[in-house]
């Protein structure tokens, strides 16, 4: 589903995080669906491993979802790089938002 990437931000900031943990879930199940992915790993079970592991497992989810840009990216023609290995930086040092915003973009621009 496309979505406004700023809408997006501005709604997480306004609603405390809480559209951001919606959005979380949908980014990993819409993605899921792109990628093609056999026996992925759904959103919902994404967030509770996420909260269960105290994050730890979001560094794995920002690996895994880099790794299914790729595979869209490359289905449409687009050259990609390593998304998985800059969604794993952008983790580490903080700014796994981005990792949002990079993922709805690849949907948004790979769904009719």
């Amino acid at each position: 589903m496309k979505r406004s990437i700023p809408v997006a931000i501005i709604l997480s900031l306004v609603t405390c995080g809480i559209y951001g943990i919606y959005w979380f879930v949908k980014l990993t199940d819409e993605m899921n669906a792109l990628s093609g992915k056999q026996n992925p790993t759904s959103g919902g079970m994404a967030l509770v491993l996420t909260l269960v592991t105290c994050g730890i497992y979001g560094f794995y989810w920002a690996y895994k979802m880099g790794e299914a840009v790729d595979v869209v990216k490359q289905r449409s023609g687009i050259p990609s790089g390593s998304s998985s290995v800059l969604f794993l930086v952008l983790m580490v040092i903080g700014l796994g938002f981005i990792n949002y915003c990079l993922i709805q973009d690849t949907i948004n621009n790979n769904v009719a």
